[in-house]
C-alpha cells in the first residue's frame, strides 16, 4: 500500500522511505560483545568431590565443588559441619578459578557423616542457590541426608523482570512502530517528525513510561538482589546500606549502573529530540529513527545475563539466537501495546472512511512485518528450548512445567492473530481495537511467565562425566609420610594437595615446591612454590596438566636446616577426569539454526534488494562482484586453514618429539644413583667448571635428551661420560643433574 496522510492530502508530497543504519548499532555490538564473555547464567555443580554420598576410606584432604559458570567471591560460601550440625570448617571462591568452590579440610577428621553446606552466588544473574551434600568418612551413616537447592522462582524477582521486560518492549516496539510501520504507511513531509503532533506526544508519552517503568524496576531489582546476596530483609537492605556493596562489589552491580546510565542517556535523548523539534528538525528525526538501536541495546543487557549465556550448547551462538528471540517478541508485544494506545488519538478526529484506509494502511503494514517475527519467535524458541532440555524427565521440572504454561498462552495469541489478519480488509475502528486489545492482555501474561521462566532455576543437566577417582598416592620418604592428591585430576586448571606428616604427625615450617613433567613429550613446569594452608596441608593451583596421558609430580622439600627431600609420584592422567563445560550441537540445533537462517534473510531481502539496485549492476558487473567474494571467500578461508598449519608447525619445530625418553623417575632413590654415578664417571666435568656453569645455567630450559646427549657424547669441553653406562644409568645422571637446577 503506497504512503498515506493522516489528513488525507495525497498532493502533499510523502516521505521515501529509508530504513538507514543508525551509529547507535556500533554502540550495540561495542557494548554487547565484550559483556557477553564477562557474563554466563545461572549454572550448576558440574562435578563435585567428594561426591555425594559417598563413603571414603580416609578423610578428604580438599571439598571441591565445581560449577557451570563464575560466582560472586564476596557472596558465596562453602561450610562443613559434622553431624551433630556444628560448622567446623568454611571456604569460598578460588582465586585462580571463579568457578571454584573450595576449602582445605581440617587434619584427621574422625569417622562419621559429614555435611557440606553451599551457597553460590552466580555473579552473572546474581542467583544465589543453597543446597547441602553429604558424605561418609569409613562407613556410610543412616538418618543423615542432604537437601537439594530450591527450584521455585522468587515472585519478587518475577515482578521487576516483567516490569523490565514490559519497559524493555514498550521501549523498541514502540520506537520502532513509528521507524518501521507509522512512518511508511502514514508519513508526510509537512509534519516536522513526518506525523502529526498528536500522535508524537502519544509516542512521547509511551517511551517516556518506558523509560520510567525501567528505572523503577532496575531500582526494585537492586533492593531485591541486595535481600537474596545478604539473606536479608528489605528494611534491613535499605537501613545498613547493604546495597552500596551489591552495587560496587558485584556483576550484578556493574551491569545495574550500566543499564542506568543507559536509561539516563535515552532520557536525554527523548528530551533533545522534543525541545529541538522546532529549531532543529533533522536532529530530531535522527534521534526518532535512532531510537530502535538503543532498544535492541536494553533488550541485549538483558539477554547477556539471561539463562542463553550458560548455554553448554555454543554460548555465543545461543545469546544471539536468543536476543532474535527478544527483538521479535519486543516488536510484536511493545508494537501492539503502542498501536493499541496510538489509534484512538491518530484516528479519531479523522472521517469514518479515512479512519477506515488510515487503520488498513497501518495494520496491513504491521501484520506483514509481523508475520516472519512470528515464525522466528518459533523457530529460535525452539533452538533455546533444545539448549535445556537433554532428557524427558527436564520436562516435570519447574522450569519444564514454567515453559509449557508459556506455551500454552502462545496458541490463542497465535489463534487471534491470524484471524485478525484474515479480517483486516472489512476491519474497522470499532472492531480492530477491541481484539488488539485483547491480543495484548494475552500478550503482558505471556510477558509475565516469561518473566516466571527467567526467574526459575534451570534443570540441572546429566552431563556424561564419568566417575574418574581423582589421582592420589602416598609414600614415606625418609622421615616423611607424603601424600598428594591432584583434583580433579584431568587435563586443566588441578589443584595439588600435599599432605606431610613425620610420627603420624603433621608438620609445618616447610618450604615445598611442585613441578609437573610429561615424560613422553619431554615437558616439564616451573617450580612453583606450594602455599601452606593449614598445619601439614601444602596447596598449590595450576594448569599445566594440558592433555591426558604419562604425568610425573616432583615435590621438593625444604627443611628449617635447608635440608631437601624429593618425593616424586607417576600417574597416568585420564581426559575422562576433566571438567566438561560444553556439549556439541545436535541435528535439531543445527535444523533450528538453518530455518533462523531462511527467516533472517527474508526479513533483509528487501534492504539487499533496495541497495543492489543502487548499485545499478550489468551482468558483467554482478559476475566480477560475485567473483570477488567468491575468490575473498576463498581466501579468507584458505588464509585461516594456513595460518592454523603455520601455527601447529611452529609448535612442532619449538616442542618436537624426543628422540630419547627419560623413563626413569626422578624420585630421591633415582637422585641418589644419579650422584654416585656422577661422581663415578663424569668426574672430568669438574675441570671444566666454565662449560660446568654454563649448562647449569640452561637447565630450567633444556631438555632431557639434551643433557642425556651430553653424558653419552660431551659436551663443548664436557668430555662424555663412561662407555659402560647403561640408558637408565644415565638417565639416572640426568635427573640428578637437572636436581642442580636453580630456583632464583
Amino acid at each position: 500500500m503506497s504512503s498515506l496522510s493522516l489528513d488525507w492530502d495525497f498532493a502533499a508530497p510523502r516521505i521515501q522511505y529509508n530504513s538507514g543504519m543508525s551509529p547507535l548499532r556500533w554502540l550495540i555490538l561495542l557494548v554487547i560483545l565484550p559483556l557477553a564473555v564477562l557474563t554466563q547464567a545461572h549454572g550448576y555443580v558440574l562435578r563435585a568431590i567428594p561426591a555425594d554420598r559417598s563413603t571414603l576410606e580416609r578423610p578428604p584432604t580438599r571439598l571441591q565443588y565445581w560449577f557451570s559458570e563464575a560466582l560472586e567471591p564476596r557472596f558465596s560460601e562453602i561450610h562443613l559441619r559434622d553431624q551433630s550440625g556444628a560448622i567446623i570448617a568454611s571456604g569460598g571462591v578460588d582465586e585462580r578459578n571463579p568457578a571454584l568452590l573450595t576449602m582445605p579440610a581440617p587434619a584427621d577428621l574422625p569417622d562419621g557423616a559429614y555435611i557440606v553446606e553451599l551457597r553460590p552466588a552466580f555473579a552473572s544473574d546474581g542467583h544465589v542457590i543453597a543446597e547441602s551434600r553429604v558424605f561418609f568418612v569409613g562407613e556410610a551413616v543412616g538418618g543423615i541426608s542432604g537437601s537439594a537447592a530450591d527450584d521455585r522462582a522468587i515472585p519478587l524477582e518475577v515482578f521487576w523482570r516483567a516490569a523490565l521486560n514490559l519497559a524493555n518492549f514498550l521501549f523498541f516496539g514502540a520506537a520502532s512502530l513509528y521507524a518501521l510501520t507509522l512512518l511508511p504507511a502514514w508519513g508526510n513531509v509537512r509534519y516536522r517528525a513526518y506525523l502529526p503532533e498528536r500522535v508524537m506526544r502519544r509516542l512521547r508519552g509511551i517511551i517516556m513510561g518506558a523509560l520510567l517503568l525501567a528505572i523503577a524496576a532496575n531500582m526494585l531489582a537492586l533492593l531485591q538482589q541486595t535481600m537474596v546476596f545478604f539473606n536479608t530483609s528489605a528494611a534491613q537492605a535499605l537501613e545498613q546500606n547493604l546495597w552500596q556493596v551489591v552495587l560496587i562489589g558485584s556483576r550484578f552491580g556493574d551491569v545495574w549502573v550500566f543499564r542506568m546510565v543507559l536509561l539516563l542517556f535515552s532520557g536525554a535523548l527523548l528530551f533533545a529530540a522534543a525541545y529541538y523539534r522546532e529549531l532543529f528538525p533533522g536532529l530530531a528525526l535522527g534521534i526518532w529513527r535512532g531510537l530502535p538501536w538503543l532498544g535492541a541495546l536494553f533488550i541485549g543487557l538483558s539477554m547477556i545475563t539471561s539463562h542463553a549465556a550458560g548455554s553448554l550448547i555454543l554460548p555465543w551462538l545461543a545469546i544471539a539466537v536468543d536476543w532474535l528471540h527478544a527483538l521479535a517478541a519486543a516488536f510484536w508485544l511493545g508494537g501492539l501495546l503502542s498501536l493499541t494506545a496510538i489509534l484512538p488519538t491518530a484516528l479519531g478526529p479523522l472521517d469514518a472512511q479515512t479512519r477506515r484506509a488510515a487503520l488498513r494502511a497501518v495494520l496491513s503494514r504491521f501484520s506483514r512485518m509481523v508475520a516472519p517475527l512470528v515464525l522466528l519467535l518459533l523457530v529460535s524458541g525452539l533452538y533455546n528450548a533444545l539448549n535445556f532440555f537433554f532428557s524427558p524427565s527436564d520436562l516435570v521440572s519447574s522450569y519444564g512445567r514454567s515453559l509449557l504454561i508459556k506455551l500454552l498462552l502462545v496458541a490463542p495469541i497465535l489463534l487471534l492473530g491470524g484471524w485478525q489478519r484474515r479480517s483486516l480488509p472489512a476491519g474497522s475502528l470499532a472492531k480492530s481495537l477491541p481484539m488488539l486489545r485483547l491480543e495484548a492482555l494475552l500478550m503482558l501474561a505471556l510477558l509475565l511467565t516469561v518473566a516466571w521462566l527467567s526467574a526459575t532455576p534451570l534443570p540441572e543437566p546429566a552431563i556424561p562425566q564419568a566417575e574418574v577417582a581423582a589421582p592420589q598416592a602416598s609414600q614415606q620418604v625418609g622421615d616423611y609420610s607424603i601424600s598428594l592428591a591432584i583434583l580433579p585430576g584431568g587435563p586443566g586448571v588441578n589443584t595439588v594437595d600435599i599432605v606431610i606428616k613425620r610420627a603420624e604427625q603433621p608438620v609445618d615450617e616447610l618450604t615445598l615446591h611442585l613441578r609437573l613433567v610429561a615424560p613422553e613429550r619431554d615437558r616439564r613446569s616451573a617450580w612453583q612454590l606450594a602455599e601452606a594452608v593449614d598445619v601439614g596441608l601444602y596447596v598449590a593451583v595450576g594448569d599445566d596438566i594440558d592433555r591426558a596421558g604419562k604425568w610425573w609430580s616432583l615435590v621438593n622439600i625444604t627443611d628449617a636446616d635447608g635440608g631437601v627431600t624429593r618425593a616424586a609420584f607417576e600417574w597416568e592422567i585420564s581426559a575422562a577426569a576433566a571438567i566438561q563445560v560444553s556439549r556439541p550441537p545436535n541435528p535439531l540445533h543445527l535444523l533450528s539454526l538453518l530455518g533462523i537462517a531462511g527467516l533472517l534473510v527474508y526479513l533483509v531481502a528487501p534492504l539487499a534488494r533496495r541497495f543492489i539496485v543502487a548499485l545499478q549492476l550489468t551482468v558483467a558487473s554482478a559476475l566480477i562482484a560475485l567473483a570477488a567474494i567468491g575468490i575473498s571467500m576463498a581466501v579468507m578461508v584458505g588464509g585461516a586453514l594456513m595460518i592454523a598449519q603455520r601455527q601447529q608447525e611452529y609448535e612442532r619445530t619449538l616442542n618436537p618429539p624426543p628422540a630419547v625418553v627419560n623413563n626413569v623417575l626422578p624420585d630421591a632413590d633415582s637422585l641418589a644413583r644419579g650422584r654416585s654415578l656422577y661422581d663415578a664417571h663424569c668426574a672430568a666435568w669438574q675441570d671444566q667448571p666454565q662449560d660446568l656453569e654454563r649448562l647449569l645455567k640452561r637447565l630450567p630450559n633444556a631438555r632431557d635428551e639434551f643433557l642425556y646427549a651430553a653424558a653419552q657424547d660431551g659436551w663443548r669441553d664436557l668430555p662424555a661420560c663412561a662407555d659402560e653406562l647403561t640408558a637408565s644409568q644415565r638417565w639416572h645422571i640426568v635427573n640428578f643433574l637437572r636436581s642442580k637446577e636453580r630456583r632464583d
